[in-house]
């Protein structure tokens, strides 16, 4: 059974663009850069920080995503509920 679950995976994440494939797997090692990581992103991808980060938070919602790197997108999935309970606590007492 196992098995056929590894085949799903592996054909989801092969549904995943090579350029997405390559940012999850950067986000997944970019402390390992010898460079700040904006200039990391901006050298690897041609993007900005800002569009960097809304193309990974758009890229973390998808089946693809998880297949691929599933510790990665489940562990930025918290983080970002976290980020946005924070805010909502914010408004709510600020």
């Amino acid at each position: 059974m196992g098995d056929m679950s590894e085949a799903i995976d592996r054909a989801s994440a092969a549904q995943l663009s090579e350029r997405d494939a390559a940012i999850l797997d950067f986000e997944d090692s970019w402390f390992t850069a010898a460079v700040p990581k904006e200039q990391a992103i901006m050298e690897r991808f041609s993007l900005s920080a800002t569009r960097y980060y809304q193309h990974l938070n758009q890229l973390i919602d998808t089946q693809e995503a998880l297949a691929h790197r599933p510790l990665l997108v489940k562990r930025l999935r918290r983080m970002r509920s976290q980020r946005q309970a924070a805010r909502s606590a914010r408004r709510l007492h600020g």
